[in-house]
């Protein structure tokens, strides 16, 4: 493929990008959470596209984008539950499992009857999911189980010239990707944590129950994911010789922090900044350490990222 072209997140721009995206081209877009990596969700060729250009595992589903709710109901079935839900939270860091009506390729769905949707909250995802006027499915821009990207940067270091084109549209707000919760029953289920605290959603008075085993039905389910590298050791108080330690909170001595103020909203944006430059200072031998982060609000996200990338490849 031709060099990936680098995109303003203006009309020019947006145009250019649409009109890639129309052609069947895969192109990196800005969201609130992590880039994503946006393929025409009706075209079975766009979608095998995003699964090549990642080398992602044809079994795991992927995240179908639309701008509002009204496009939404063109392609799934809102539930009652999943109508509150998205009536609370979109736009927004939220992705819902819901009952497929059709319309998208088999691919996107990975054969299921359901799909799972988000509605971005993020200006230039918004602005080219509009310019398209159409679904687009779009995992994280990052070969499959490596470190999700936040900028533009992140994108072309991973899958430059393998796909047509990244908007820039700068660093990603949230840095962690959505919180899915399956939304085809009466009451939501946790299919992953992410930038949405499930504090929140239970601030509706809904509970908010665990998934326990079954077959994966949304992304990052993967046991190792977001990894880097080398290996990555968690809970760690102080480092081993020769590791790269990444703080939260006090941690005199770390090469790097999350937080240095121990703010797990801070830590969440700046978890895959840290991950890539610990990555580049341990090298492809080297080893990872992180400080304990509370299993509490948007912590709950950020010790799943990292337990996956600490789980043996």
């Amino acid at each position: 493929m031709a060099e990936t072209r680098l995109l303003p997140p203006d009309a020019t721009g947006l145009r250019d990008a649409a009109g890639l995206l129309r052609d069947g081209k895969l192109v990196a877009f800005p969201t609130e959470t992590v880039y994503g990596l946006g393929g025409d969700a009706r075209d079975d060729q766009a979608v095998a596209g995003i699964f090549a250009a990642k080398g992602r595992p044809r079994f795991n589903p992927l995240i179908a984008h639309l701008p509002d709710l009204d496009q939404v109901e063109r392609y799934a079935r809102l539930t009652p539950l999943a109508r509150r839900l998205a009536q609370a939270f979109w736009p927004g860091p939220l992705t819902l499992v819901l009952p497929l009506k059709g319309g998208l390729s088999p691919l996107v769905t990975a054969g299921l009857e359901t799909v799972a949707i988000r509605v971005p909250a993020h200006p230039v995802a918004q602005a080219l999911l509009r310019a398209f006027d159409g679904p687009l499915a779009a995992p994280s821009a990052n070969p499959s189980g490596r470190i999700s990207p936040v900028s533009a940067r992140h994108v072309l270091e991973g899958l430059g010239g393998r796909i047509a084109a990244v908007v820039d549209g700068g660093d990603c707000a949230v840095g962690l990707e959505s919180t899915i919760l399956d939304a085809t029953g009466e009451a939501p289920i946790l299919l992953r944590a992410g930038g949405l605290p499930v504090e929140a959603v239970e601030a509706l008075g809904l509970r908010v129950a665990a998934r326990t085993g079954g077959a994966i039905n949304a992304p990052g389910q993967l046991a190792s994911h977001y990894a880097p590298r080398g290996r990555v050791r968690l809970e760690a108080t102080a480092p081993e010789p020769g590791e790269i330690w990444v703080g939260f909170g006090p941690c005199p001595g770390a090469a790097l922090t999350l937080s240095a103020t121990g703010d797990t909203t801070e830590a969440a944006a700046r978890l895959f900044h840290a991950l890539h430059e610990a990555d580049a200072l341990a090298g492809p031998e080297g080893r990872i350490a992180f400080a304990p982060v509370p299993e509490t609000g948007l912590g709950r996200a950020i010790n799943d990222r990292l337990r996956r990338a600490a789980a043996p490849r």
